[in-house]
C-alpha cells in the first residue's frame, strides 16, 4: 500500500504573506496525520520564504508519523539536518529566483560526502532527481536510500503521445530504483487527476504531494483534502 507524504509548505506561504502567526503549519501537520498522511514534508529554503527554522524545530518535536526535510546541499543545511535529525532528508536543487523547484538535482559523485555525513547522524537519505537511469545507478553507488522521481514534466505535458512517453520513462526509472534496493517515491506537480496514472503502475511506495492538497483544502477543508488524496493512492 502506497504511503502519502503531505507537503505543508504552502500553509506557511500563506502565513508569511502577512508575516503573521496564522495559519499555523503545526496544526496543518496534525490534521494531515489524523486523516491519513504517513509523513509530513517541508522544504526549509535558504531564503526562508515559507517554512522557518522555528517550524522545523516544533514539527520535529510534535509529528507523530515521519518528518521529511527537503533541503539544498549547503553546509548550513547539512548542519541543521544533523542537529534536528528529521527521519528523512530529501536533497533537492534550489535557486533563489524560482517559484518552486524546477527540476531534479544533478547528482554527482561529490554528493557522497554529504550523504555520508547525514547518514552518520541516523537520517534516511532520499534524492529528488529526474527519471534518468544512469543517475539512479549513481544514487545507489553513493549510498542513497530512496529516490523521488521528479514528475513535474509529466504533470505539465498536454500532448497524449508525449504523456505516454514520459510515463514509460518514469516507469522504467522506477523499476531500476527498485532493482537497486532503494525506495521508489514520486513527487512534484501531482494532483487528484494525474496521480492516477502513476498509481496504476503499482510500483511507487510513496507520493509527496503539497500544492494540490492545500489548494483543494481552500474549498473542502484540509482534513477532507488529505483523506481524498490518501484514498486515491491506496
Amino acid at each position: 500500500m502506497a504511503e502519502l507524504g503531505v507537503n505543508i509548505d504552502h500553509v506557511a506561504t500563506i502565513r508569511q504573506a502577512r508575516m503573521g502567526i496564522e495559519p499555523e503549519p503545526l496544526l496543518a501537520a496534525a490534521i494531515a496525520e489524523q486523516n491519513g498522511a504517513n509523513q509530513i514534508t517541508i522544504h526549509l529554503r535558504e531564503d526562508r520564504r515559507h517554512i522557518q527554522d522555528r517550524d522545523l524545530k516544533i514539527l520535529r518535536e510534535t509529528i507523530q508519523t515521519r518528518l521529511n526535510l527537503e533541503m539544498a546541499t549547503t553546509p548550513e543545511m547539512i548542519k541543521t539536518a544533523r542537529e534536528i535529525k528529521p527521519d528523512t532528508v530529501t536533497l533537492v536543487p534550489e535557486k533563489r529566483e524560482e517559484l518552486t523547484t524546477e527540476g531534479g538535482l544533478l547528482l554527482t559523485k561529490e554528493h557522497e560526502k554529504q550523504i555520508k555525513e547525514l547518514k552518520d547522524a541516523g537520517i534516511e537519505i532520499s534524492v529528488f532527481i529526474e527519471p534518468d537511469i544512469e543517475m539512479i545507478k549513481l544514487a545507489s553507488q553513493i549510498g542513497v536510500d530512496a529516490v523521488e522521481i521528479h514528475t513535474g514534466r509529466y504533470a505539465n505535458l498536454k500532448d497524449d503521445n508525449e504523456i505516454e512517453t514520459e510515463l514509460n520513462r518514469i516507469y522504467e526509472a522506477a523499476k531500476v530504483i527498485k532493482q537497486n534496493g532503494m525506495r521508489v517515491v514520486a513527487g512534484h506537480g501531482l494532483n487528484y487527476h494525474n496521480v492516477q496514472e502513476l498509481v496504476e503502475m503499482d510500483i511507487f511506495e510513496e507520493y509527496n504531494i503539497g500544492h494540490s492538497i492545500i489548494s483543494r483544502a481552500v474549498f473542502t477543508g484540509l482534513a477532507e483534502a488529505v483523506y481524498e488524496m490518501k484514498t486515491l493512492i491506496t
